[in-house]
């Protein structure tokens, strides 16, 4: 149990979530929001309600938001400033990176202490140990409330950069879906009519699961080669790769499968073996991920200069989303 202080302000899905969380855990909760009669279940936990944002501040020298937009906060939280002073803010509303930043230099101008997070769960899971969730800013205001914060999951501290659990959320989803997309690629194989078929995904699932741990140790053996820029293939090259993910496109064709995915597997790696790289690691796939790669390979196969009519200098990498950052995250969950 732990037995603090701890005000919640916007009370939509993630929101309520997470001060049901603190409730169970013991916090004393405040809670606010600004459309009345969503507090009511919070209430007869335990939970107290206030009538303004004001109120519910002052009550916790700890506050979590949960509003429903970088604007939504701005709006309710800047007419307050003079009272936030001497107080920790930890915002888990959706916003791009510049957005995080943009908060987080606002709250430190009013001496406030503040982290920027994001849960990495639905609603419904929120107060399980065994989800994440991802917090930044100083390292000082997060290992003060690390305990509290450990009422709604894993809480993992990334760095000083108010923008990093944007980030990760991201590219946490990107694999997500990635991994996902696969497993169903693959449970439509195995599930497939023919020689080897008809098997369920349960079934199907329960091979994946312990093979994951293959995955995770070529994931990591792979992440020091990105870092190093040196990506030895040894016994696994990209040659042997692509010459599998023609058996995968074939099968899938056969199978009933759709073939788009084991056709990006295999363009990716088709361009890496003709640029000279058929020797190395999968890691080195991550050149032809990037987008300036196909910028530079142009460049390289025409040989031509700007002046000559050539594609000229490439054009800069931005993440483009919502405000001109990485895409919000848990769009639907914030305050209403």
């Amino acid at each position: 149990m732990v037995s603090v202080d701890v005000t919640v302000l916007g009370l939509g899905p993630m929101g309520s979530a997470v001060a049901d969380a603190f409730v169970a855990a013991g916090c004393r909760t405040t809670v606010w929001n600004r459309t009345p009669g969503k507090a009511d279940a919070l209430v007869a936990k335990g939970a107290v309600q206030t009538v303004s944002a004001g109120e519910a501040l002052a009550a916790s020298p700890l506050t979590v938001v949960v509003l429903s937009t970088h604007e939504a906060v701005q709006e309710v939280l800047h007419p307050l400033a003079d009272g936030l002073a001497g107080r920790t803010l930890v915002n888990l509303t959706s916003g791009s990176p510049p957005c995080a930043r943009e908060t987080a230099a606002w709250a430190q101008r009013g001496g406030t202490a503040y982290l920027d997070g994001v849960i990495l769960t639905t609603p419904s899971a929120v107060g399980s140990p065994g989800f994440l969730q991802l917090y930044a800013g100083p390292p000082e205001v997060f290992d003060a409330h690390r305990a509290t914060l450990a009422a709604l999951g894993d809480p993992v501290y990334l760095g000083t950069d108010p923008s990093l659990p944007s980030v990760y959320d991201t590219a946490l989803l990107c694999q997500m879906w990635a991994t996902l997309t696969g497993w169903l690629h693959s449970v439509v194989l195995v599930g497939a009519d023919g020689p080897g078929g008809g098997v369920t995904a349960t079934t199907y699932t329960e091979v994946a699961n312990r093979w994951m741990d293959t995955v995770r140790f070529f994931m990591s053996a792979y992440a020091r080669q990105v870092d190093s820029g040196q990506c030895p293939g040894g016994d696994f090259p990209l040659d042997l790769h692509r010459m599998l993910m023609r058996i995968l496109a074939d099968a899938s064709e056969l199978r009933g499968a759709d073939t788009g995915l084991p056709e990006l597997f295999t363009a990716l790696t088709e361009r890496a073996v003709a640029a000279g790289h058929g020797a190395d690691s999968y890691a080195r796939l991550v050149e032809f991920v990037r987008t300036e790669s196909r910028a530079d390979a142009a460049l390289s196969s025409s040989a031509r200069s700007p002046a000559d009519g050539g594609a000229g200098e490439p054009s800069s990498c931005a993440c483009r989303g919502v405000r001109g950052g990485v895409v919000d995250r848990r769009a639907g969950h914030g305050e209403r």
